[in-house]
């Protein structure tokens, strides 16, 4: 297996025989859980995924997008846990995550977005390159991560002291 392909598959996990792509956003998921109380680490990670993922990308999918390229689904996931963040620095650890709850409904709103490519995310997937194939799940990581803010903010306004 060549460094690009292994990236592309992130360790493999695109090799997977069923839903390679949630298989993906699942690991990466797990790995970004503990980011969550580092959110530099984990913008750090996403922008390494994104940068990393369009090179092995380019090598190993001669611009298609291939059900075993995960990459760029870790890169969607791990955009789409940033909406998991608090909203100040000075919030501590114990409310960055928000328990399990945040990380998951942006799992749920990625794969939303990433299957059912809604406007731009459909745009780019139609394209054949290494931006169309990292393109659609970045814009997808996007969405999810201001939706999960958005019902985060929501969840929060309704006086029980407690947010998503």
């Amino acid at each position: 297996m060549t460094p690009a392909r292994l990236v592309a598959t992130f360790g493999g996990c695109g090799l997977s025989p069923r839903a390679p792509g949630t298989v993906g956003s699942f690991a990466a998921l797990l790995l970004g859980l503990p980011m969550l109380r580092r959110p530099r680490m984990l913008t750090c990670a996403a922008l390494a995924a994104c940068i990393v993922g369009w090179w092995a990308t380019e090598r190993a999918g001669d611009g298609e997008d291939h059900s075993w390229i995960v990459i760029d689904e870790v890169a969607g996931m791990w955009i789409a846990l940033l909406g998991c963040l608090p909203r100040d620095e000075t919030a501590g650890a114990a409310k960055t995550s928000a328990g399990l709850l945040a990380p998951f409904l942006a799992f749920g709103l990625f794969r939303l977005f990433d299957i059912t490519k809604p406007g731009l995310v459909g745009r780019l997937d139609r394209r054949h390159d290494a931006l169309g194939v990292m393109g659609d799940d970045i814009v997808a990581g996007l969405f999810a991560a201001a939706c999960t803010r958005a019902l985060r903010l929501c969840g929060s306004g309704r006086g029980t002291g407690r947010a998503i």
